[in-house]
């Protein structure tokens, strides 16, 4: 099946109305059409990808240019028992940017800030995350992650990892919440030299690695992975709908549909946040210099990029079912249903072959909206409150989701090394069987959605019946 861009929109003009996915809006001069948004699947980091083929050219990595063997694979068990080492290219890059010029270009370019930062602006963009540090997660994970699966040709690039099969996604998505947390912990983590800064380098670096080992492969062997179709792997529109995942998506779609809507301020602060987020790493980033042009490239990548795949559905498939009955949250399979059908809505979802829930676990999700609409907007109302919410909030994430293993954790530090390794026999990641997993069913965030949804129900029944009784009342006065 034919995945580009060959596909005619005839109605994509400006002034007409466009419904994608849940979301409608009105098309204008400042959307992209697919076929203007074609050339950035030919483009890449060559920044990072020069330095990396220069650090190659200083220590050659066993998996640089050829399919590795098992034995031969960074972090392969040798036969004396022994891990061999991983590289750690942020520390090549640090080590080598002195020695070596176009290694030396990509670490001026990191450690250079942008005119257009302003740090006051980025601190207060951190804060949002943790003002609304619930709903923000739950957006990440079922609608920017589980849902960015329907981007059928990103999916391509994806599959050929196998960081998403079923054994490994939950430790797959902890490595990628420990670089989300470090991006908001604070405004020192986010600067050069920051755990946020650190993780953003690290994951251009290892992106340049997945794009260089693939484009190898497919240069051997052309049917592995079709570049022409699919375009260069984790180019420049992968990794802007990336971004835009974890930002524009977020404040639009994630935050709204659970009954979220930011404050233009608190809007105007995320996005700049993000937008120095996408310039450490490399990924085009002029579109997040207003709300306007943000919001418009979202919509536009709606309709450009989110065509599911029956490997889409595999990959979505596989996240809920390495995450349910699992700590902190103990959700089970159907409640994540039901979270993905609340912020995908029903279409997408049945592309990405989610189960559809039962109508208790769908009124759950609303329990648990009411949840975080409640908390949510009596924090922000006052400041004192809002302090004291975002720094437990960040402290609370940070134990649960990262140091503390008995808790759910990750429990150790990603260095976000190269270690979902492509290879030839292996083209693409299974679908794992629905009791795959090691979780166990304990009452958890279900249990608050459910009191939630309790404590909503007896208020507005109450308010109900006394409303009701006051316009008797006043009918029978009449």
């Amino acid at each position: 099946m034919k995945m580009g861009y060959t596909y005619d929109c005839p109605d994509l003009v400006e002034g007409a109305w466009q419904e994608r996915w849940g979301m409608k809006f009105q098309w204008t001069s400042q959307h992209k059409t697919p076929k203007q948004l074609e050339p950035l699947i030919h483009s890449y980091d060559t920044v990072a990808t020069e330095a990396v083929e220069a650090l190659d050219e200083i220590t050659p990595p066993p998996y640089a240019t050829a399919p590795p063997k098992d034995g031969n694979i960074e972090g392969a068990i040798k036969p004396d028992g022994e891990k061999k080492p991983r590289r750690d290219l942020y520390k090549m890059v640090q080590e080598y940017a002195d020695k070596d010029e176009k290694v030396g270009k990509l670490w001026t370019e990191i450690n250079t800030i942008p005119e257009w930062v302003d740090w006051e602006q980025i601190e207060r963009g951190q804060k949002v995350f943790f003002r609304y540090g619930g709903p923000a997660l739950t957006s990440l994970t079922f609608l920017s992650l589980l849902g960015g699966m329907g981007s059928g040709r990103t999916v391509e690039t994806l599959d050929r990892t196998g960081g998403f099969n079923v054994n490994v996604v939950r430790r797959r998505l902890l490595e990628t919440t420990q670089h989300t947390l470090n991006v908001h912990k604070d405004l020192k983590s986010i600067q050069p030299g920051g755990d946020g800064f650190v993780n953003s380098v690290q994951v251009r670096l290892l992106h340049t690695a997945v794009r260089r080992r693939i484009m190898h492969m497919a240069a051997e062997r052309p049917e592995y992975y079709n570049i022409a179709e699919y375009g260069v792997p984790v180019n420049d529109l992968d990794s802007l709908g990336t971004i835009n995942t974890f930002s524009a998506t977020v404040i639009w779609m994630g935050l709204p549909r659970q009954g979220i809507y930011l404050r233009k301020q608190e809007i105007l602060d995320y996005l700049a946040l993000w937008r120095y987020v996408a310039y450490i790493m490399g990924v085009p980033h002029d579109w997040m210099a207003t709300p306007e042009s943000a919001k418009c490239m979202m919509e536009s990548l709606l309709i450009s990029e989110i065509r599911p795949t029956p490997a889409s559905a595999n990959l979505a498939n596989n996240i809920i079912t390495g995450l349910k009955n699992h700590p902190p949250t103990y959700a089970s399979h159907e409640f994540m249903c039901a979270q993905t059908y609340w912020l995908n809505g029903r279409e997408l979802s049945e592309k990405l072959q989610i189960d559809r829930p039962s109508l208790y676990y769908s009124a759950l999700m609303f329990g648990q909206c009411m949840f975080f609409m409640t908390m949510g907007y009596i924090n922000r109302s006052f400041s004192f409150l809002d302090e004291r919410n975002i720094n437990l909030v960040r402290k609370v994430l940070f134990r649960v989701l990262l140091h503390d293993k008995s808790k759910g954790g990750l429990g150790y530090t990603s260095k976000f090394v190269f270690k979902f390794i492509p290879q030839y026999e292996k083209m693409s990641t299974e679908r794992g069987p629905r009791d795959a997993g090691s979780g166990v069913r304990k009452p958890g965030i279900e249990r608050t959605a459910l009191l939630s949804l309790l404590t909503f129900s007896a208020l507005f029944g109450t308010g109900a019946w006394y409303g009701s009784k006051a316009l008797l009342r006043t009918i029978q006065q009449r």
